[in-house]
């Protein structure tokens, strides 16, 4: 006998997909697109402090 939620949501899932599915406008939305710009300009700045100590 498998428990059933109102919503049709998985029990087992315990409430990820519930956090996954809500979209809050209050929160931070960062593009794609700008995780990989910052994620090289920090492996640049990186690579250049290694170079020059």
């Amino acid at each position: 006998m498998a428990a059933k939620n109102k919503g049709g949501r998985l029990v087992s899932s315990a409430g990820l997909v519930t956090y996954y599915d809500s979209e809050d406008r209050r929160s931070i939305h960062i593009s794609p697109k700008a995780v990989l710009i910052a994620a090289v300009a920090i492996g640049i700045i990186i690579a250049a402090l290694n170079h020059i100590f």
